[in-house]
Formats: structure tokens, sequence, C-alpha cells
């Protein structure tokens, strides 16, 4: 068995994984010691739903949905990958991280963006900006794409790259049509054991993307979300140094932060869960 801050991974003899998506939240790089109840399964059933949409652009790394009863709905069969050493994530909105880099820089790892940008605003074009990988406790750091390339070949970084453009503008276009804007996503790819490479761990759920609600976005200001942005700002309000250990999350915030994650879903997928 191997953890991650989210998922538990369990092999069998035939070499294929169990990933089974549990209940726990990170923030800032820090897994909560409270967990949000019907998380895990709603993670795993919107990454199924994306998986499929999305499988024309890039194939994934799902086996089976057919796994036993005490996983049922958070669990997944997937083959074993070789994971790429970056995180790939894709931007179409400037917000987050990206927001803070470009206030002192005009640009987001390394793509130079037009002056005048707010919080919020749309850019003209997408951007890839990968990330390293961090361990539990330490902090994923934003990277341009040369440093992308040192790390795992520049002819796989320009293939990681187009794939990553290309499912987020897929994804972006359809969520809008559900009255969804998807400002950034973070996509994970490895290859197979023949070579292949396959979109792996999750796809565009509430944990790897940013969800903003349509109909009210505005420039300049918060956006109202259907991800753990809504946990982040209640983390930054809490006085939490993010350097420690998290505290233990209020009842309401709980409650809260599941709500989002089964109204993405809902918003997302028309099904309620």
């Amino acid at each position: 068995m191997r953890t991650g801050k989210v998922r538990d991974l369990y092999s069998n003899e035939s070499n294929e994984i169990l990933l089974v998506a549990s209940d726990r939240v990170s923030a800032y790089d820090w897994v909560m010691p409270t967990m949000i109840p019907g998380k895990g399964a709603v993670l795993t059933q919107l990454s199924l739903f994306w998986f499929e949409l999305l499988e024309d652009i890039v194939p994934n790394h799902i086996i089976s949905t057919e796994v036993p009863e005490i996983v049922k709905d958070r669990g997944i069969i997937v083959q074993p990958l070789k994971m790429f050493e970056i995180e790939c994530v894709a931007r179409g909105y400037l917000t987050g991280s990206g927001w803070s880099e470009y206030q002192s820089t005009n640009a987001v790892c390394g793509n130079s963006l037009s002056v005048g940008l707010l919080d919020g605003s749309q850019l003209a074009h997408t951007i890839f900006t990968p990330a390293t990988k961090a361990d539990i406790g330490d902090h994923d750091v934003n990277i341009d794409f040369e440093s992308a390339a040192r790390i795992i070949g520049r002819d796989e970084a320009q293939t990681l790259k187009e794939l990553t453009i290309t499912l987020y503008e897929t994804a972006s276009e359809f969520a809008q049509s559900r009255g969804i804007i998807l400002a950034d996503t973070k996509f994970e790819f490895g290859r197979s054991a023949s070579g292949e490479i396959l979109l792996g761990d999750e796809a565009l759920t509430p944990d790897s993307s940013r969800f903003w609600e349509l109909s009210t976005w505005e420039p300049g200001r918060a956006q109202a979300s259907y991800d753990k942005q809504f946990l982040r700002d209640y983390l930054m309000a809490s006085g939490w140094d993010r350097n420690s250990p998290p505290p233990e999350l209020p009842a309401e915030i709980v409650e809260k932060t599941a709500q989002r994650y089964e109204d993405a879903f809902f918003h997302l997928t028309g099904n309620r869960f």
C-alpha cells in the first residue's frame, strides 16, 4: 500500500493498482486533519466522467470500475504508470499563484502577459504553467517550460504541453456550456509498460481545478466557486501560518466544502451525487 495526500494505492499480483480516493482534503500542500464526507466518491466519479469525455484526445489509466464493495464509488482499477516528474497546469484565467507572480513580473512561468490584467481576468490564450511535484508537507514550485524540459526532456515537455492545453480547452468549452468557468486545472501523465503516454491520477475535479460560476464572474474580485477555494479562504482568515500542522476544521466549513464538491458534480454532469 502507498498513501498520497488524498489517494491510497494497493497493488495485486497482476501488477494492477486499486486506486482509492479518500475523504482527506489538502490545501497549501498540507493534508487537513478533518475529513470531508463523500469527497472521495465525488472525485472518483467526476474523474471517470472526464476520462470518458476526453479519451479521444489522450487515453487514460483506467482498467476497470469493478472494485470491492467497501470502496464502491471511490475506487478504480488502473494501470501502473511511470509518472512524469512534473505537474502539467493549464490556465485560461489569471488567479491564485499566477496572479501573485503576474503582479511582480507581468508574466506567469515564463509566459508574458498583457499589462493591466486583474485577478480573475481571462487570458488572451491558454498558457502552460508546469510545477514540480512536492512530497506531503513540501510546497509545489511553479516553473517555466525550459525548467520542465530539463526535468523530463524537451520532446516530452512539448508533448505534455500540447496535450495539457488541448485537454484544458476542450474541457473549458464543455464546462462553459454548463454555466461553469474552468479557470485553471492540473493534469498528471505517465508512460504505460508499453511506452504509451496516458492521463493518470484524477481529471478536472475540485481538487485539481478552479471552477467558477459563469453568471457571476467579474474580474477584480473573488469569484463564486465550486472548488476548495472556500476552504483556502477560511484557512487564510483563520490565522494559520501555513508552516505548521493545520487546525481541525469547524463543522460548518466541512459541510460547506462538501456541498461545493457536490455542486460541481451536479453542474458539470447534470446528475445529483
